[in-house]
């Protein structure tokens, strides 16, 4: 077989997989490797539930997750909320954990494009700051953290 007939078979072949094909996402140093499988990220990358009071709390923050700075959403409290992203209030309802999980951790793997960062990823990043090369956003707890709390987000 040539090389050129090789390669043609393999493409048939990898294009005959199902898409629930599991692809390991790059962990960051020191930190626990996740599985995406489709369009998800189902399995916690912690051992620990995640604690939505935590998860709120860094959502709102304006120093920690600053997800108002795009989203609006159930934060009365909170004045200047963004409207270049989607409303958080009721994604609970429209997303699984697992999807949650995959936008909050890489983004970037569902819309190339997206504007929002991948706050667990430290891998073909561009233009980032000596002081944070090598280190995500948030840690894997804080991830779930606000997937426990962007979850209970259901009307």
């Amino acid at each position: 077989m040539t090389g050129a007939a090789a390669g043609l078979v393999l493409a048939l072949a990898l294009s005959a997989m199902p898409a629930q094909v599991r692809a390991a996402g790059p962990a960051p140093a020191g930190e626990p490797a996740y599985a995406v499988v489709g369009d998800e990220i189902p399995a916690p990358l912690t051992g620990q539930p995640g604690d939505a009071a935590r998860g709120r709390a860094i959502a709102a923050s304006r120093q920690k997750g600053l997800c108002l700075l795009c989203h609006s959403g159930p934060f009365p409290e909170e004045r200047f909320q963004g409207n270049l992203a989607p409303d958080l209030a009721g994604v609970g309802a429209r997303l699984s954990e697992g999807r949650l999980r995959l936008r909050l951790v890489d983004g970037r793997r569902l819309d190339p494009d997206t504007i929002m960062p991948s706050y667990y990823r430290t891998d073909g990043l561009n233009r980032v700051g000596a002081a944070w090369r090598d280190r995500t956003l948030l840690t894997a707890q804080e991830i779930e953290d606000l997937v426990a709390f962007l979850a209970t987000l259901r009307n």
